[in-house]
């Protein structure tokens, strides 16, 4: 796996990666994580990576972290954690 760039972003720290034909879109935020994986066949350049990275895109995710994060601790909470 080779790492093309870390990607400044305030609420979430943001790795691009090239591995096995495919760009891997890395977030973390603490101690989640989110990979999204899109084929080299299906855009045309690390230009279009960085296109889909949109402010949208990026809101969404980490309004996912929120959602992961309660996720997590309902769980702690049912097993008495």
């Amino acid at each position: 796996m080779r790492q093309l760039a870390d990607i400044p972003h305030p609420h979430a720290k943001i790795t691009l990666f090239s591995w096995n034909g495919k760009y891997l879109i890395k977030l973390e935020k603490g101690a989640l994580e989110q990979t999204y994986k899109v084929s080299e066949l299906d855009i045309t350049s690390e230009a279009d990576v960085y296109a889909l990275l949109d402010d949208e895109f990026i809101e969404a995710a980490v309004q996912r972290f929120a959602l992961m994060r309660e996720d997590l601790q309902a769980a702690f909470d049912r097993q008495g954690l």
